[in-house]
């Protein structure tokens, strides 16, 4: 009696088994949707709320290779627009009542710190003229606000 190839493993009498797999293993891949979704909510609120994190006068401020500092709190700010207005803080002040308002607001307090935020095309001489006004005032703590990511000149950073 022959049999054929078909007949001899689906007798039982082979020892061959099947090798496929038939039951289901874990499955490996993540489910990106709820991870997109979530994404998508923290850039939104990202988005809505980096405007409000800013100073009240908009300036270009000049980029250097400066690191950024340590936040104060309470600090005086000068802000010196593209186009030579000066604000204390949020107020439009003219040059003339500068030093006056600066030394009202600080009362006794020299040392205290002031910050010059000037837009990256504002005039040098209105730049320096500022800075020169807040120093025969008194003022000894004068600091220059810039963006980080300049252009680097080639030394080694500072190391505090």
């Amino acid at each position: 009696m022959a049999l054929s190839a078909h007949d001899a493993f689906s007798a039982g009498g082979g020892s061959r088994r099947r090798r496929g797999r038939r039951s289901r293993g874990a499955l490996s891949e993540i489910n990106v949707t709820p991870l997109v979704d979530v994404m998508l909510v923290l850039l939104i609120i990202f988005m809505v709320s980096a405007p409000l994190l800013t100073s009240g006068v908009e300036v270009e401020l000049p980029k250097t290779e400066a690191a950024a500092m340590e936040d104060q709190n309470e600090h005086l700010t000068v802000s010196i627009r593209a186009d030579g207005s000066l604000f204390i803080q949020d107020d439009a002040t003219p040059f003339s009542s500068l030093a006056p308002r600066l030394r009202a607001m600080a009362g006794e307090e020299t040392k205290r710190p002031i910050y010059v935020r000037a837009d990256g095309r504002a005039s040098y001489a209105v730049v320096a003229q500022v800075m020169a006004a807040l120093s025969t005032s008194g003022f000894t703590t004068i600091n220059l606000i810039t963006d980080t990511g300049g252009p680097s000149s080639g030394g080694e950073p500072l190391r505090r």
